[in-house]
């Protein structure tokens, strides 16, 4: 009988991408089904991003490269932090990682101890709290609610802190909620972390996707002392439809990228040298491109929320930002993982429970799908409902 290491049975399996896997594999059944499920954009890469990797693979560029990614990439990443985000990283600072997600774990391993608790803000993205369980380290919830727009409440930050806490991971716009934190409320939260001597993780990964008249600030761009705290993580997945490339990165103080780098150097080594490639080319497209899937996501968005208010049972907090709605389902009487279950089964319509997100009063709805799959979901999702 095999016997397994003590932190992994703290784990719990991502529900999100096991329901999405469930969902594809009844699609290839030949079953109809509508998947709100999705958790990457629905269009396709864009030509001259495939392009760039062809020719990286025609020009042999196919072997290792630096751990922590090319320098080449590296200055681009460097560029756009400062001109998008008015944030200053030299290239030491910067490590390329695969994926956003491969950034974050890297962080925890960096930076947590064991004893160590790290606040998350509830809802929050499905594996924040077991990759802080994985560093050792004690995932601590902010719970936020419905009314305030599943914002952080400032008062309950400041109560939630202690000599053991370690870091605030911050998203925004976040997933499953589609909160977006204004200037003023990312001062508090700097306010907050300076003061605590705690780092700020700022996950800005939908920093693109993001609606009506908001716009997004990072919050290490505010001061000198919220910029010695924080590590900003982003990538190429969402903005550009680059979900399987496997492309993501970080900027932090140059203590903390180079563990990154030597962590990294012993795990995965180098991103995949094509990825990096199209990775590149994806920084210097024209904007235009990222500006017509994200007003396409704000019709969806739109025209998703006017359908949700016509059913009574469900209640929802306007996104403002990602492609996703998280939806109240108390009224049904059912818990997120039954709903969920029954209605993948009854009515072939994939959502994914709340639990995963820290409620089982919640599902997510994604709107990277087409409208007529949105239309076609909402009206079995209604008749279900009245059932």
């Amino acid at each position: 009988m095999s016997k397994l290491a003590k932190r992994i049975a703290q784990i719990k399996p991502s529900p999100t991408l096991a329901i999405t896997s469930l969902a594809k594999s009844m699609i290839k059944q030949g079953k109809n089904v509508i998947n709100f499920g999705a958790g990457e954009p629905d269009f396709d890469t864009p030509e001259t991003i495939k392009e760039a990797a062809k020719d990286a693979i025609n020009g042999g560029f196919t072997k290792y490269t630096p751990a922590s990614g090319i320098l080449e990439f590296k200055q681009a990443i460097s560029g756009k932090f400062l001109r998008d985000n008015k944030l200053r990283y030299d290239p030491q600072q910067i490590v390329v990682s695969c994926g956003a997600k491969h950034a974050l774990y890297n962080i925890f391993q960096v930076i947590c101890n064991s004893g160590d608790e790290v606040l998350t803000i509830s809802p929050y993205w499905v594996s924040y709290p077991e990759m802080v369980r994985l560093a050792g380290a004690r995932p601590l919830t902010i719970k936020t609610n419905e009314s305030r727009g599943f914002k952080l409440d400032i008062k309950l930050l400041k109560r939630k802190i202690s000599k053991k806490t370690r870091a605030l991971i911050l998203n925004s716009p976040s997933n499953p909620a589609g909160v977006v934190y204004n200037k003023s409320f990312l001062e508090e939260i700097a306010d907050i972390a300076v003061s605590n001597k705690i780092y700020v993780i700022s996950d800005e990964i939908y920093e693109k996707l993001i609606y009506d008249d908001e716009r997004h600030i990072s919050i290490a761009s505010l001061g000198e002392d919220i910029y010695k705290l924080t590590i900003t993580v982003n990538g190429v997945s969402k903005t550009y439809s680059m979900t399987g490339w496997r492309i993501g990165y970080l900027g932090a103080q140059e203590d903390i990228s180079k563990a990154i780098s030597i962590l990294q150097s012993h795990s995965t080594s180098n991103p995949a040298s094509i990825s990096q490639k199209a990775a590149l080319k994806a920084l210097s497209i024209d904007e235009s491109i990222v500006g017509k899937m994200r007003a396409e996501f704000q019709r969806r968005r739109d025209f998703m929320i006017a359908q949700l208010d016509k059913i009574e049972s469900l209640t929802y907090a306007k996104p403002r930002g990602a492609f996703y709605i998280y939806c109240n389902i108390k009224n049904s009487g059912m818990k997120a993982r039954d709903f969920a279950k029954r209605l993948l089964e009854e009515k072939l319509v994939a959502v994914i429970p709340g639990e995963a997100f820290g409620s089982d009063k919640h599902i997510r709805l994604s709107f990277a799908t087409g409208l007529e799959n949105i239309k076609e979901g909402l009206d079995r999702i209604t008749s279900w409902l009245k059932r």
